[in-house]
């Protein structure tokens, strides 16, 4: 049957020439491949001496000898040389095959043929080339036929796979990979057999059937594991005519490389996830804030759910949480759970594992772990636990990790992964710890910062006057907004200070600075006022008297110097300077007057009824702790119903509008004096604006509603032992028309003594005044210098006994001075209050 040559067959590669020699010894027949090997056609040919058109002139005498023998009957073969056409001085080598023949009349002639010598040793140097690269190469080499079964492998592939080389021919894709892995790579071989175009970097895995030991070797070098990873190229292969046949294979083990990517990606991943929390946890200074955000960055890039126990007594407040000794028996709150899982409980996932009971833990919930569980010790230790999951649960594996601030344990976190996630590495190990470490400084400066918020708080609330001030004569409210939101602690302070004779002292100041130095100073300030205060000195004198404590408050630190000194510094280390500003007010009810002084402060702001506010007049002075300038008094005249107005300077500066805009402002928020005064300090507060931040803000308002005539009786005594009597009939008289007589008995005795201790020891004309408010008030004035003095008598004296005898019977007394002498006082409460206890017996003996 005749057919053409299949694809890559040997005369697709090797082209045979073939002519015939006639009986002449000429040239008779020239094949179309003699003409291209030779380079000349069969009409230029023919009819010619082939000796004379192919050997050059040095061998034409042997060639016309091999002619004739051949004529004569004589087979040959040879390697002949022939001049390469084209080229002059080109010479090629054929081997020729010479068989003689006759012609139909019986005349002897030959056919040749002739191959191209260098044709031959060409192939031989590809086949050599071939089977080298082939074999030798460290990759695995096949080659697929057209029906894409195996014709050839290399010892590299048949030494990963198993057997001889020659023992896979014939094999499929399915021999090697399981189903979809080799239905992968045939619909890639049938593209490449069909299109011709390449396929690179093809992935495939699977397992190695039949390993042997090198392979068990390399395999093992390579991460122990079973899988495989291959990078395959495939390209299709053509014969010398062009046409295909077959599909050629490289492939590479890449499974260093894909766990060297997975490595790579792993810690890009940590390094993004620890970016991530560097970046969202500890934006908040709220303990269970911090561990949601710890939970938000861990879930789900890290792993599938989470919880964060912190300790109980961390929450409540304590000094310091539990160490790691008690870790087993201290209680924990948990905090903030997690998961990505739908399906997933929030039980504690190490629960298999007797860490916690089966039921789920709530968030909020209060609980402890059992002594030997995994948690527990995570605690004592500081170090974390891996819990392998149980058989059947959705958890297959959970780092407890405990979290550790300044070697201290605050808590715990869990990391769980659920199954058909990765289980947790050595890498996963380290970046939990870190995570939780990172999460543990953020819980602990929270729990630092809440510790040092409330005792700022407790500190700013036992500076200022407690709940709603009360004063004879006064309608009072405040605010105070501290300018430090962190801290809520500042230098500004009011007081509202009760003095003898239902007068009141309003008190505003500010400290210069922030925060809590600030705060420290304005209590050390605000003290002392009350002290002063309390010694019923002028406002001016008081002034004084703060600026002489406000410059030692910037002495040099007590036990710095010396020790400068002995370290050879130059001297004392001078402590830091309080400079501040003071308003101190004198009100007294009866009058209605009120008696200012002024340290640097802004001028206080007055709304009459009826008038525009207005700022009066009252002269500046210098700041505490200036020192050297004299304090001036200023009186005015309230009437009923006005308006007065303390504040600190935080409520009308800012850096957005000048001081005179702010203090326009604040007066044009006073046009309504006749709200309720709560109702005013709102309205202050919102109209201006006070939410800057720049500075603390007090604001003190006190509306006047003086003590009306008839609660005040004043009378003048002459100097002469009858006004005594005249001054007990008058209080009793004063008691009575007042429905107060429960209280004569006692306010007769008590009048009877001051109105002979003032005309015993005082000077000038005598004056009783009783004034009824929420309590009863008796003054006796004289002008006399000499301070009254509350002494023991002995057993022998006759006398001496009076002061006592008023200390015992009334809530309180005391003795001021006046500027034309001094004024001794008792109080008393009234009788539909409290009452005043009597006194008992051993009372009354002790002033004996």
């Amino acid at each position: 049957m005749w057919q053409s040559s299949p694809p890559g067959s040997i005369y697709d590669y090797i082209r045979v020439a073939s002519f015939s020699i006639g009986p002449d010894g000429l040239v008779d027949q020239w094949s179309l491949r003699a003409a291209e090997l030779f380079g000349v056609s069969a009409e230029e040919v023919r009819g010619r001496d082939p000796v004379e058109a192919f050997l050059p002139p040095e061998l034409r005498t042997r060639g016309r000898g091999r002619v004739a023998e051949i004529l004569d009957g004589k087979e040959w073969t040879g390697l002949v040389p022939f001049r390469v056409p084209g080229e002059s001085h080109g010479r090629g080598l054929a081997e020729v095959y010479v068989m003689p023949s006759e012609t139909e009349h019986g005349e002897r002639g030959a056919l040749c043929i002739v191959v191209d010598v260098r044709a031959l040793r060409r192939i031989e140097t590809d086949l050599a080339a071939s089977e080298a690269i082939f074999g030798q190469s460290p990759f695995g080499f096949l080659l697929f036929g057209v029906d894409l079964t195996v014709k050839r492998v290399n010892q590299r592939f048949a030494t990963v796979f198993g057997g001889y080389a020659d023992e896979h021919r014939g094999r499929t894709v399915h021999d090697y990979l399981a189903r979809p892995e080799a239905e992968r790579l045939d619909a890639a071989l049938r593209r490449v057999l069909e299109t011709g175009e390449s396929v690179t970097e093809l992935q495939l895995s699977g397992a190695v059937p039949g390993a042997t030991t090198a392979s068990a070797t390399t395999a093992s070098a390579a991460g122990g594991g079973e899988r495989r990873h291959w990078s395959i190229n495939l390209y299709r292969v053509h014969s010398g005519s062009g046409r295909p046949v077959g599909v050629a294979g490289l492939g590479i083990d890449v499974t260093r490389r894909q766990m060297a990517a997975r490595e790579a990606a792993s810690a890009r991943r940590n390094l993004a996830l620890l970016n991530e929390a560097s970046a969202r946890i500890g934006n908040s200074l709220d303990l269970e804030t911090t561990a949601r955000e710890l939970l938000d960055v861990a879930v789900p890039g890290f792993c599938d759910t989470a919880s964060v126990d912190l300790y109980q007594a961390l929450l409540t407040g304590d000094e310091a949480p539990p160490g790691r000794a008690d870790g087993h028996s201290a209680e924990l709150r948990r905090v903030a759970a997690a998961s990505a899982v739908s399906d997933a409980p929030l039980l504690n996932p190490a629960g298999a594992q007797g860490c916690c009971a089966a039921a789920p833990i709530d968030v909020g919930a209060v609980h402890s772990y059992p002594f030997h569980s995994p948690c527990a010790t995570a605690l004592r230790t500081g170090r974390p636990e891996t819990v392998p999951g149980a058989d059947g649960d959705l958890v297959h594996s959970t780092l407890v990790v405990p979290m550790t601030a300044h070697d201290t344990v605050v808590g715990l976190v869990q990391f769980s992964r659920a199954k058909g996630s990765e289980p947790f590495g050595e890498r996963d190990r380290a970046l939990a710890v870190e995570l939780a470490a990172r999460a543990a400084v953020c819980i602990d400066n929270a729990r630092l910062y809440r510790r040092e918020h409330e005792r700022a708080l407790i500190l700013q609330r036992s500076l200022l006057p407690p709940g709603d001030p009360e004063a004879a004569g006064l309608d009072i409210a405040c605010r105070y907004l501290p300018g430090n939101t962190a801290t809520e602690v500042g230098g500004d302070w009011f007081d509202v200070i009760q003095l003898p004779g239902h007068r009141t002292a309003l008190v505003v100041g500010d400290v210069m600075g922030r925060g809590l130095r600030a705060a420290v100073a304005m209590g050390e300030l605000r003290t002392a006022v009350r002290t002063l205060a309390q010694l019923d000195l002028e406002p001016a004198e008081v002034l004084s008297h703060l600026d002489e404590i406000a410059r030692g408050l910037g002495s040099p630190a007590a036990g710095r110097g010396a020790a400068a000194r002995a370290a050879g510094g130059r001297g004392p280390e001078l402590a830091e300077v309080y400079l501040a500003t003071c308003v101190y007010a004198v009100y007294d009810s009866v009058t209605r007057r009120i008696t200012f002084a002024n340290a640097g402060h802004l001028p206080p702001v007055l709304v009459e009824p009826g008038e525009k506010a207005l700022m009066l007049d009252v002269p500046p002075g210098m700041p505490l702790g200036v020192g050297g300038e004299p304090f001036e008094e200023v009186e005015v005249d309230l009437p009923e119903g006005a308006l007065l107005a303390l504040y600190t300077d935080g409520l009308v500066e800012s850096r957005d509008h000048p001081l005179d805009e702010g203090m326009q402002a604040f007066r044009s928020a006073l046009t309504d004096p006749a709200q309720p005064l709560e109702d005013v300090c709102d309205h202050v507060l919102g109209t201006l604006d006070t939410r800057h931040g720049e500075d603390d803000i007090a604001l003190l308002l006190a509306r006047v509603q003086g003590l009306p005539a008839e609660a005040v009786g004043d009378w003048r005594l002459p100097r002469e032992p009858r006004s005594v009597g005249r001054a007990r009939d008058l209080a009793r008289a004063q008691l009575t028309a007042w429905d107060l007589e429960p209280l004569v008995d006692t306010v007769e005795l008590l009048v009877s003594e001051l109105v002979t201790n003032a005309l015993r020891y005082g000077e000038g004309e005598i004056r009783l005044r009783l004034l009824r408010d929420r309590t009863l008030v008796c003054e006796v004035w004289d002008a006399g210098l000499v301070q009254p003095r509350r002494r023991r008598a002995r057993d022998t004296d006759e006398g001496g006994r009076g002061l006592q005898l008023v200390g015992l019977l009334s809530a309180g007394w005391g003795s001021r001075r006046t500027p034309r002498g001094k004024t001794v006082w008792f109080e008393l409460p009234l009788p539909d209050g409290e009452g005043l206890a009597e006194p008992t017996v051993d009372q009354l003996l002790s002033m004996f």
